[in-house]
């Protein structure tokens, strides 16, 4: 059923286009004449303004400044710290929204379908909000609303995002942005489709149904459409509520967070990339609710071994197996000086499993885990003039860093050494071909290209 709230009309397209060309354009000046002009910005207020900007425009530039909050040095860490804030508490569209959209999904009746349904969202973030409802079977529900004209957003703000990484690639050659820029277009895309995310969302019950430290809710199917997800509602408690916890409660949910998050990785191929707090919540049996499957990447098995034979690599010191570990993953060209820079990210992300014995993740250095590795690999890398990331690397260091500041934060102390080779025991990449056929085949779930 149409809905005129999700028309891609051009006077949309430009309304939007001017809004997000004045909130980016505006940070770029400030930012640009605190470095180059030497004037003095209060931050902190100018920050705060900038989030309310994009909470209130919706989209996936939202998104984006979420992203980029999680990745060391991408920003200024007073503009870091406001884009986290987006994660959890972007401001909801109200009643007449929600009214019009339910109607339009689920017919004019569709107050009908539900013994209760609350006005107010219980969550909102980038690209839609969450409604808490009752069936008439006594299921406590969430109901997921995807906010109107979000296609025409994606391709106003993607068109957007290009300029902003070809002016940033000009001052600081250090990363090539072409890769990146595809790989958020390609998720962001996909988290717009909201029966693929229900099909990925019953591919993780079911990869996941062994382990009992992790649920997965249950899908509606019939009350989900295109732009309304409906699934049962996982009660839980934020995990930071749990920071000053017993040693034993918190290496539990460590271990429950990592199993939730590498299990369908290392055995299927597919990886969460959204590890911010609002897409995790505890149970009082310590076990973790994995929520919202809009932002998933499927891998090639190939990729993955990729992984694997990089960790081997620098367990032995093989420099030849690492090359081909990254010319696996898509690097091209990589002379020797370029290959040792690629070696202080890759010892830093693997450090914690290649220690045989229980310790901490790492360390947090200028309060983001990874920045004090990243500044240093930056700065090599701008000096060798700069190199070009494989996409898959986005979600993939997002997920590896966003779950790494987790286990910080939680003072999570384990063998991450045994718990890493319990899991590639009897990986092959053969094996993980057949196994990741077989169980997309049972969801329609696409393969990597």
């Amino acid at each position: 059923m149409e809905d005129n709230l999700d028309k891609n009309s051009v006077g949309g397209r430009i309304k939007r286009y001017s809004k997000v060309s004045g909130t980016m354009a505006g940070l770029a000046a400030k930012l640009a004449g605190e470095r180059y002009l030497g004037l003095k910005i209060e931050r902190e207020d100018h920050a705060l303004q900038l989030m309310q900007s994009l909470g209130n425009l919706k989209g996936p530039l939202m998104k984006v400044g979420q992203i980029l909050s999680t990745i060391p040095e991408a920003l200024p860490p007073e503009y870091a710290r406001a884009f986290q804030e987006l994660q959890a508490n972007a401001p909801s569209m109200g009643w007449p929204f929600v009214r019009r959209r339910m109607k339009a999904e689920l017919g004019p009746n569709w107050e009908t379908k539900f013994a209760s349904f609350e006005k107010e969202a219980a969550a909102a973030a980038s690209l839609g909000q969450v409604h808490k409802a009752t069936s008439h079977d006594g299921q406590i529900l969430a109901c997921k609303l995807q906010y109107p004209d979000m296609q025409s957003a994606i391709d106003t703000d993607l068109n957007q995002l290009k300029i902003i990484f070809s002016l940033y690639e000009r001052y600081d050659k250090a990363i090539k942005t072409g890769q990146i820029h595809d790989e958020l277009a390609a998720r962001l895309s996909e988290e717009l489709d909201y029966r693929l995310e229900a099909r990925h969302c019953k591919l993780y019950s079911w990869m996941l149904e062994n382990e009992t430290g992790v649920h997965i809710p249950q899908i509606i199917d019939e009350l989900s459409t295109d732009r309304l997800l409906t699934s049962t509602w996982l009660e839980g408690k934020k995990i930071l509520n749990f920071v000053d916890g017993h040693p034993e409660q918190r290496n539990e949910l460590a271990m429950n967070m990592f199993r939730a998050w590498y299990v369908p990785l290392y055995h299927y191929g597919i990886i969460h990339g959204d590890p911010h707090l609002g897409n995790y919540t505890v149970r009082s049996d310590n076990a973790i609710n994995l929520l919202d499957f809009g932002c998933v990447r499927v891998f090639k098995p190939s990729f993955i071994g990729g992984v694997i034979d990089l960790y081997n690599a620098l367990m032995t010191d093989n420099t030849d197996l690492a090359v081909n570990a990254y010319e696996t993953w898509g690097f091209k060209n990589l002379n020797h000086e370029q290959i040792e820079t690629l070696n202080i990210w890759a010892n830093f992300l693997y450090s914690p499993v290649m220690e045989d014995k229980i310790r901490p993740i790492g360390e947090v250095s200028g309060g983001v885990y990874g920045r004090e590795t990243a500044e240093k690999v930056h700065k090599k890398l701008r000096e060798l003039g700069g190199i070009s990331v494989p996409r898959e690397f986005v979600f993939m260091d997002r997920a590896a860093l966003g779950l790494g500041s987790v286990f910080l934060h939680l003072k999570a102390e384990i063998n991450w050494h045994r718990v890493f080779n319990e899991l590639i025991d009897d990986f092959s990449v053969d094996k993980l071909h057949t196994r990741q056929q077989k169980a997309f085949a049972q969801f329609d779930i696409p393969l990597a290209a």
